[in-house]
């Protein structure tokens, strides 16, 4: 009976607490905008303004050969969506263009071009790529090459004279059939999202009590850490869930990205990493009590971390391992990867179990981490 009863005295003090967050916030402009305007910017940012394709690019056509071949290769040059060429009559001319970036790339047709396809033997083009972005520039061969392989395949459909290649390449693209990069970082950037609103604004608004004194008249009531915890993540908790909401639902209709695993497995994998990037931000808040001091702390920990090492805009792969080393430390590389999973590929398992146990286990370490933290803070 006792036991009910203070569960009951501790119920009706948490249901007082968590009124005055909700009234809190309310008034507080900036943490409605940061949960919910916030997602709206970083979407239509990276949806529209940041791309990882390469179209259009400016190149150079050098014909030494003036045979009906080699303009027939030039045109596909022109009827590619990649590309935007230019015709140049001397190869020291493109050069010049490509010194000055007025071109990425110079596409160069040799003299015996058309003299060696009627003799059955290989005639190369050579490609010179501007490599200060080796990035696009590697882009921009392989789309080169596409439109070389492309042509080679038209002509012998026609029945013309090509060398034929030892190996036929047939590509097939699995998940992103479109290979269009707003449907890759879209669901990455609902981990961005809930990072800020799960990490920098928990901190900061907690450390704006800490500043303004407002603590010191909770602390004053007979609120229990625990609960004082749980009255802080739960209204947040929710704002970040309606990010997640109003960024999936922008993902869908605006992008349209596509959806093809589970919202019930999605809604849990995102409740794993909320309460990771909750916990983490009520360490922070619980461990600096001045909001410059708790702001910068949740950029370097949270927001840059899961910004660069979480697989968002960056191959990890490629990286020296120690940087590797310190991503697995990242809860934003597992709901990265459990969003794409999802989004692009639908509920693979193999994928998606990992994934979980690794965010269960950081958010339980993170939240009894600033349990503990937010203990001593009122011990003391």
């Amino acid at each position: 009976m006792n036991t009910w009863h203070t569960f009951q005295r501790s119920l009706m003090r948490l249901r007082g607490f968590l009124r005055k967050e909700s009234l809190q916030i309310r008034r507080d402009f900036s943490s409605i905008a940061l949960a919910l305007v916030m997602p709206v910017v970083l979407l239509f940012l990276f949806g529209f303004g940041v791309s990882l394709d390469v179209k259009n690019v400016p190149i150079a056509v050098v014909l030494d050969d003036r045979g009906s071949e080699a303009h027939d290769l030039a045109e596909r040059f022109a009827l590619s969506p990649f590309f935007d060429p230019v015709r140049v009559d001397r190869l020291a001319t493109a050069r010049q263009l490509l010194d000055r970036r007025a071109v990425d790339a110079i596409v160069h047709v040799q003299s015996d071009f058309s003299e060696r396809l009627a003799h059955h033997a290989a005639a190369p083009v050579q490609v010179i790529v501007n490599g200060t972005d080796s990035n696009q520039a590697h882009l921009v061969q392989g789309y080169a090459l596409g439109v070389l392989n492309l042509w080679s395949r038209q002509r012998a459909a026609r029945g013309l004279p090509v060398r034929p290649p030892a190996v036929m390449i047939q590509q097939r693209v699995w998940f992103n059939d479109a290979v269009n990069s707003t449907h890759f970082l879209v669901p990455g950037l609902v981990a961005l999202v809930m990072t800020l609103i799960g990490v920098l604004l928990t901190a900061l608004v907690i450390a704006r009590e800490w500043e303004r004194g407002t603590m010191e008249a909770v602390l004053a009531t007979p609120l229990r850490a625990g609960e004082i915890m749980v009255g802080k993540l739960l209204p947040y908790f929710l704002l970040g869930m309606m990010g997640l909401g109003l960024s999936v639902g922008l993902g869908r209709v605006v992008f349209g990205v596509p959806f093809r695993g589970s919202p019930s497995v999605y809604l849990l994998l995102s409740t794993l990493f909320l309460l990771a990037s909750l916990g983490l931000g009520l360490f922070i808040s619980a461990a600096a009590r001045v909001q410059f001091v708790a702001a910068q702390a949740s950029i370097i920990v949270g927001f840059l971390p899961a910004f660069f090492l979480s697989g968002l805009l960056f191959d990890l792969e490629s990286t020296p391992w120690p940087i590797q080393a310190i991503s697995y430390a990242i809860p934003a590389l597992y709901f990265v990867s459990a969003s794409h999973t999802i989004f692009l590929a639908g509920d693979v398992w193999s994928v998606l179990g990992w994934d979980a146990l690794a965010l269960a286990g950081m958010a339980f370490v993170l939240i009894v981490l600033a349990r503990s933290r937010l203990g001593q803070r009122l011990e003391g």
